[in-house]
């Protein structure tokens, strides 16, 4: 299982810095460590975009769903 390395509060950054941020932490993952993203509501774009650039090497697991704070565990899959 994936431990959490580190804490990203999506909230704390400016809406053009928010999905690079998030990249950036994701990419410094090792392989079976994941992050904790926070955020403000449901993050469904972010998810189509990890989708789109990391297809299959990564998971997404929902620890609170709103309706004010939405918390998401993303892991980066081992090879």
């Amino acid at each position: 299982m994936n431990s959490i390395k580190t804490t990203v509060n999506a909230t704390e950054y400016p809406p053009q810095l928010k999905h690079k941020t998030i990249f950036s932490a994701y990419n410094d993952l090792q392989p079976g460590e994941a992050m904790l993203l926070i955020n403000d509501h449901d993050p469904v774009p972010l998810r189509f975009q990890f989708e789109a650039m990391h297809a299959g090497q990564f998971t997404w697991e929902y620890i609170e769903q709103g309706p004010d704070t939405f918390q998401v565990k993303i892991g980066k899959v081992q090879a």
